[in-house]
């Protein structure tokens, strides 16, 4: 018997594949959205001792439900601390963060972030939210995970602005610029693909595309020269359990995923 294909979403696939990367008895900053999604699957999987922080001060919850936002009630439920975003920043401050996830407007062959502003400072073409708590994210914990839409655009040779670190110009930039040594960009996650940075020229590197996605449909909507491994595998996509728990646990609403 052919046994029946598993249908998802693109959302579903990205927030199955971040979940993956967080490890149990680890620790994690948690943004609004997907990140949230992504954690509580982890928790509720493989990694049922990952330690959520939350930048409005709930640290170490067992989230019931997907919260609204980072500040929702729901982001202190059985946590270690019902604390302070002041607390949450100085747990990043003091090294004791393991991941951290972020957004992106644009992004660069280093992993530098813009989420301030397009085009020139003076006159931009497009004012965006800017930096919130990305900038300490990015500089201070061991290792952060991207997650963003891959266009030309977006994935481009240079950042208009420099929001939040990557590794800067290359190899030692970060710790010549004063960041913690060994901290900086993991993985990017998008629409196409996993990616991660080159350990000795700290450049981006293709480690996997989705199902459905060619190596050439990734060129075409990076804007910059991506280092691309002569076997890339391809992401394996959300099992049946981690669709039931997403559908049925984390979002029964819909809020994020959409279902």
């Amino acid at each position: 018997m052919v046994e029946r294909k598993v249908e998802y979403s693109s959302i579903e696939l990205l927030a199955s594949v971040a979940s993956r990367m967080l490890e149990d008895k680890k620790s994690v900053f948690v943004g609004t959205g997907l990140p949230m999604v992504a954690a509580m699957l982890a928790q509720k999987t493989h990694a049922p001792n990952l330690l959520i922080v939350f930048e409005a001060g709930g640290i170490g919850p067992l989230i019931p439900v997907l919260p609204i936002s980072v500040g929702d009630s729901r982001t202190f439920w059985k946590a270690v601390a019902a604390s302070s975003m002041h607390d949450s920043m100085s747990i990043s401050q003091a090294g004791h963060l393991d991941y951290g996830f972020l957004g992106a407007a644009q992004i660069d062959m280093y992993g530098n972030i813009n989420t301030t502003v397009i085009g020139p400072w003076e006159k931009p073409k497009v004012r965006l939210p800017g930096s919130g708590g990305a900038n300490d994210v990015g500089s201070l914990c061991h290792r952060t995970i991207i997650i963003m839409r891959q266009e030309k655009r977006k994935f481009v040779e240079k950042v208009t602005f420099l929001t939040t670190p990557g590794y800067l110009t290359g190899p030692g930039a970060r710790e010549k610029a004063g960041l913690p040594e060994g901290t900086g960009p993991y993985r990017v996650i998008t629409q196409l693909g996993v990616y991660g940075f080159d350990e000795s020229t700290k450049r981006m590197k293709l480690i996997s595309v989705h199902p459905g996605v060619t190596v050439e449909d990734v060129k075409a909507n990076t804007g910059f020269e991506l280092l691309i491994p002569e076997a890339v595998t391809e992401t394996q996509p959300p099992s049946r359990e981690e669709l039931e728990i997403l559908r049925k646990e984390i979002d029964p609403t819909g809020m994020v995923l959409g279902h």
